[in-house]
C-alpha cells in the first residue's frame, strides 16, 4: 500500500480568472470567446514566427484547435495543468498564453511557460502573467517549487524569468527540441513557494 503526500489533495488547479487590470488570464477552452473566433486566433498564434520557434504550441505540426482546446479542458477538469489565455481587457483580443503543469505533483513541483503575440510584446505582460500564475499556484494549489525552462538562445525568455523572480539554476545540455528535430541546451530557472514576491 502506498500513501500519498497529504498535500496532494490540495494540489489541484481549479479554473479561475486572474484579473491583472489591463489583461485577464482566462482558462483556455472551447467556450473562450475572442473577436473573430478562437480558432482563427489560435491558428494565427501558432503561425507567429517567435511562437512557432520557441513554443511547443506548433512543435508537432499545425495546431489542431479543437484538440488543443479539448486537451486544455481535460487538464483543467483533472486539476493537472492550468492553461490561461491572456486576453486584452479593453477589446477582448488574444494576447498570449500562460501555462502551468505538474511535473511531480506528489512533491509539489510544477513547470511554467508562456508565449505572447507580437502586438502584445514589450509591455511586460509575460513577466506579469508569469508572476500572477505563480502566486496563484502557490496560494491555491500548494505548489512548492516552480521551474521555468527556455532555450539558451531565447534571451527574451531569460529576461522574463529573471524579472518574474526565477533565478537561473543551470544549463541543461541537449534537453529539448523545439520542433526542428535538433535538441538544444536550455536554461533552468526556478523559484520556491518561500521565495518572496517583489511587487
Amino acid at each position: 500500500m502506498t500513501t500519498s503526500d497529504p498535500g496532494t489533495d490540495q494540489r489541484v488547479f481549479r479554473p479561475t480568472v486572474l484579473d491583472l487590470g489591463d489583461v485577464l488570464l482566462r482558462p483556455w477552452g472551447r467556450a473562450l470567446d475572442v473577436p473573430g473566433g478562437i480558432a482563427p486566433a489560435l491558428t494565427a498564434a501558432a503561425a507567429d514566427p517567435a511562437v512557432a520557434r520557441w513554443s511547443p504550441l506548433s512543435a508537432a505540426g499545425p495546431v489542431v484547435v479543437d484538440t488543443y482546446l479539448g486537451r486544455c479542458e481535460e487538464h483543467w477538469a483533472a486539476g493537472t495543468a492550468a492553461s490561461f489565455a491572456v486576453i486584452d481587457a479593453a477589446d477582448g483580443s488574444l494576447c498570449g498564453n500562460a501555462y502551468l503543469g505538474w511535473t511531480n505533483r506528489d512533491d509539489g513541483v510544477a513547470m511554467i511557460g508562456y508565449w505572447l503575440l507580437a502586438a502584445a510584446r514589450g509591455r511586460g505582460l509575460a513577466t506579469r502573467a508569469t508572476t500572477a500564475v505563480t502566486r496563484w499556484a502557490v496560494d491555491h494549489a500548494d505548489v512548492r517549487r516552480i521551474e521555468l525552462y527556455h532555450a539558451v538562445a531565447n534571451e527574451d525568455s531569460c529576461r522574463v524569468a529573471t524579472r518574474a523572480g526565477f533565478p537561473y539554476e543551470g544549463t541543461l545540455r541537449g534537453s529539448y527540441t523545439y520542433g526542428g528535430g535538433v535538441y538544444v541546451d536550455e536554461h533552468l530557472h526556478a523559484r520556491l513557494a518561500s521565495d518572496p514576491f517583489t511587487d
